[in-house]
């Protein structure tokens, strides 16, 4: 059965840090599984202060864990290059134990120039640099301790899920993934884009894929969502857009794709 998740707008200064739990919790209450957080260090200007998120996504989760008992909670996606490897694992295996196993680690390379440039991060090596933390990351999950001694122990699997459609984003997911996250593909997209991973072949990883519906007639999202999941979904996160509509929206959207 196709999982239903939410991204959660974390993407307004104005708005009461309670509400990011109000919505957290009524998606658990709806049904969604698993509920996103967005990433971004130092958002381009042209983006606005808040794209990308207002709070850092794991301690957000950190936060939002506390407030739930079912439903997981991801980031989608952390940029990885920006952080160190060891401070990432060390945090996602502590959210981990502390929230009752409930976190996935969504993780990318990322695409905006000018934060790499805000944070002295070389643009042009965000590919090796993902690549070697995620090796990081999986042999200190897997019990590989990399010369010392990894803390917490994982007492159950935290997924691993790598965003992105590009080649070595799908050779990323196969070669390190649990979980890939596809964006802005339609049915005949996602079924190439999971076929490429596939070919890659050295993980099963479960596939799923991301929408928005910020308002308007919902009925083009929900056919969608349902096309995607006929070729193949596993999972369908949706974005709801401002936080004001957003438990309207989640709401409604739910029952229009269960209902069928």
């Amino acid at each position: 059965m196709v999982e239903l998740q939410v991204v959660l707008p974390d993407e307004s200064a104005a708005m009461p840090p309670e509400r990011l739990v109000e919505l957290a919790v009524a998606a658990e209450e709806l049904g969604y599984g698993t509920a996103w957080l967005p990433d971004h260090l130092l958002p381009p200007r042209e983006f606005g202060s808040t794209y990308g998120g207002v709070y850092e996504p794991l301690v957000t989760i950190g936060y939002l864990a506390a407030r739930t008992t079912r439903i997981r909670f991801g980031t989608s996606v952390l940029v990885l290059p920006m952080r160190s490897a060891f401070v990432v694992a060390k945090q996602a295996a502590t959210l981990h134990r502390l929230s009752g196993e409930r976190v996935v680690l969504g993780l990318g390379a990322g695409w905006a120039r000018e934060e790499f440039a805000a944070v002295g991060v070389p643009f042009e090596e965000r590919g090796r640099r993902t690549d070697s933390s995620l090796e990081i990351i999986r042999d200190l999950f897997e019990g590989r301790d990399r010369g010392g001694v990894f803390e917490p122990r994982l007492r159950a699997p935290l997924p691993i899920m790598v965003g992105g459609t590009t080649t070595p984003a799908l050779r990323r997911a196969a070669r390190f993934g649990d979980e890939w996250q596809g964006l802005g593909l339609d049915g005949a997209g996602f079924s190439a884009a999971v076929a490429r991973l596939r070919s890659f072949g050295e993980r099963t990883v479960k596939v799923g894929t991301r929408l928005d519906w910020s308002g308007g007639d919902p009925s083009p999202v929900v056919a969608m969502a349902h096309e995607l999941v006929e070729a193949g979904a596993e999972t369908v996160a949706v974005s709801f857009g401002d936080e004001r509509d957003a438990f309207e929206r989640m709401t409604r959207f739910y029952g229009l794709f269960t209902a069928g």
